[in-house]
């Protein structure tokens, strides 16, 4: 579900150069349309809804840049990829970003030629069983059977934990999410292991959620956000301040409720003025409207918003804020000043 570490560096790396070779802005705006890449189907997430509309976690930011830059949220085509084909998805031009559970690493900065605009979910691999196995550690697991999927950093991070601690395990490959499901849920695999927030979306859907367990080892970081290509920090600057747009709002009190009041006329906060474009000229700065991230933040709501809809406590998926609360809550959740 997320994370190819070495996915042809090199073919991709070159890929990236000729796609970003023209501004990425102007080719979305001259299509009318947003190319956003997000997973094969990951409730919570990204996944289709039941009339086929795509909506999730994830699918927010699409929907909130695509009214930053084209005054529209639902001007979003959004393309299904695997962990082997997101990176070769981007570097091709075939989508103008990608928001899919993927981890910021530093091959995929450095050597894949990508740009990780920010971290919209800090995460960490994890592990879920069956409650009837009897096991309560992620070391207790020696000789199981594990679905993993390829083309993803939890290959290694498996492989260094089970080495580290001595113990043995059998892959079952897969390449998708409801595949992990399928095969899981048919005893083809003893354990199922990808982010915690994936595994606990992945519950979720089941018939029996009670009857699975995921288990307290975290054994990895996974910083996940959006990415785009290297060689065009315009595009990146706007992806950028977009989703840094929906966590600053949930930081200054701008809700789905107030947006309209707030926006009206300046406020008494310099710092909300400038955000919503009623003072200064920050949309000007990256080529856009002065009301750039009012239209953003005014699709689903700010930051914390999006999370309590899609994945919070209140809903089937539910997590916990716990790192993604914000800075002023104990978490991680921060962004620069508008300024």
């Amino acid at each position: 579900m997320k994370k190819s570490v070495f996915l042809g560096a090199l073919t991709v790396a070159g890929l990236a150069a000729g796609a970003a070779a023209a501004a990425t802005v102007d080719d979305v705006k001259s299509r009318g349309k947003l190319n956003c890449g997000v997973s094969t189907g990951v409730p919570g997430f990204a996944a289709p809804d039941a009339n086929g509309e795509w909506q999730g976690f994830d699918v927010a930011v699409c929907r909130a840049v695509a009214a930053a830059v084209l005054g529209d949220p639902t001007a979003v085509e959004f393309v299904p990829t695997t962990g082997k084909t997101r990176f070769t998805a981007l570097a091709s031009g075939e989508i103008d970003m990608l928001a899919r559970n993927t981890t910021w690493t530093f091959s995929r900065d450095a050597d894949l030629k990508f740009t990780f605009v920010g971290v919209n979910y800090y995460d960490g691999q994890g592990f879920m069983v069956p409650k009837e196995l009897g096991v309560t550690s992620a070391k207790e697991l020696d000789g199981a059977t594990v679905c993993i999927q390829t083309g993803t950093t939890t290959e290694l991070n498996l492989a260094d934990y089970f080495r580290v601690n001595n113990i043995s395990y059998e892959p079952v490959p897969i390449e998708t999410n409801a595949e992990a499901q399928q095969q899981y849920l048919a005893g083809a695999c003893d354990v199922y292991t990808t982010d915690a927030s994936g595994l606990a979306a992945t519950r979720a859907t089941f018939e029996a959620p009670g009857d699975h367990v995921i288990l307290p080892e975290i054994i990895s970081k996974e910083p996940l956000g959006p990415l785009v290509r290297h060689g065009d920090d315009e595009w990146g600057d706007i992806v950028r301040w977009t989703l840094n747009a929906l966590i600053a709002a949930e930081e200054y009190g701008v809700t789905s409720a107030n947006l309209a009041d707030l926006s009206s006329a300046p406020t008494d906060n310099p710092e909300i003025n400038r955000l919503l474009g009623t003072e200064g000229n920050l949309g000007e700065m990256i080529g856009l409207d002065g009301d750039w991230a009012l239209k953003a933040i005014g699709v689903a709501g700010n930051y914390g918003e999006i999370f309590e809809k899609n994945i919070g406590e209140s809903t089937p998926i539910g997590l916990a804020r716990g790192l993604n609360a914000q800075w002023t809550n104990g978490g991680l959740i921060y962004s620069p000043p508008f300024r």
